[in-house]
């Protein structure tokens, strides 16, 4: 039987559709006021420019150095959340399957961890990432983004490898199929929807950071997109003629991402409300 639309239906879309437009009230003063002088846009940031300067975009591709940026950026997030995806779902089936009291405790250990904030580790860590010599680098920054988003991933993944059926895995070892075979034939390909959830998620996280990398890498050649864009906001002065187009720049990429691959997080939250 279908619903007849009423008012209440309507005054839920009306709601909807104001709070929608809250949300993107940010883009919209985002990109207009990237094709304004700087002048403009101290004097009315709310209106429509009166003359696109769409120089501001070059001189921002130029002084940022955009391409080294973001390849720097783009191997960084990669590495990162290919680890991180990888090594959670083979800890957690690991775990699941393994069910000891080594791992148990292992397993609320890591659980524990996702409670303490980072700003009191942030010190040690970087004491850690000095001891270890990986200080200004890639290696010491993406060991550090795995060391920081497992816990999460691994909790997701453990809650929805419970839901597999264990005579799946039984079957496929009486053909033959070793651990490691059961693992990459059977498992994974159950994980797709969990596993995408967790790159969507940890690629937004690790692209748009700004704290992380400002603390370990000091090599102007290795920074990352946001530390390339901060560099418009100086102590005294603040560049938004300039400062506006690198940030469109900057998420642009992660944005398009966003949008390719949202409906495998949504796919991965109702399976893990169902299954879990």
């Amino acid at each position: 039987m279908e619903k007849r639309y009423n008012g209440r239906m309507l005054a839920t879309e009306i709601i909807m559709i104001v709070v929608s437009l809250l949300f993107l009230a940010p883009f919209y003063f985002l990109i207009v006021n990237s094709v304004k002088p700087f002048g403009e846009i101290m004097s009315d940031s709310a209106s429509w420019p009166k003359v696109f300067q769409w120089d501001n975009y070059t001189r921002a591709w130029e002084l940022t150095r955009f391409p080294e940026a973001f390849v720097n950026s783009f191997i960084i997030t990669v590495i990162s959340v290919a680890l991180v995806g990888l090594i959670s779902c083979m800890g957690a089936y690991r775990m699941v399957r393994s069910n000891t009291l080594f791992n148990r405790i292992f397993f609320f250990t890591l659980i524990a961890a996702m409670v303490v904030p980072f700003q009191s580790i942030m010190m040690p860590l970087l004491r850690v990432v000095n001891e270890l010599g990986v200080n200004n680098s890639k290696t010491g920054l993406i060991m550090t983004y795995l060391g920081l988003g497992a816990p999460m991933a691994l909790f997701l993944f453990h809650g929805f490898i419970k839901s597999i059926p264990l005579e799946i895995e039984e079957a496929a070892t009486v053909d033959g199929s070793t651990r490691i075979g059961v693992f990459f034939r059977i498992v994974l390909p159950m994980l797709k929807p969990m596993l995408m959830t967790v790159i969507v998620l940890n690629c937004l996280w690790v692209w748009n950071d700004y704290l992380l990398p400002s603390l370990i890498l000091q090599n102007p050649e290795m920074r990352t997109i946001p530390l390339a864009t901060f560099a418009f906001f100086g102590q005294y002065t603040k560049q938004w003629d300039l400062a506006l187009p690198a940030l469109v720049l900057g998420i642009t990429p992660i944005i398009v991402f966003f949008l390719f691959l949202q409906r495998y997080i949504v796919e991965g939250i109702a399976a893990g409300s169902v299954k879990g």
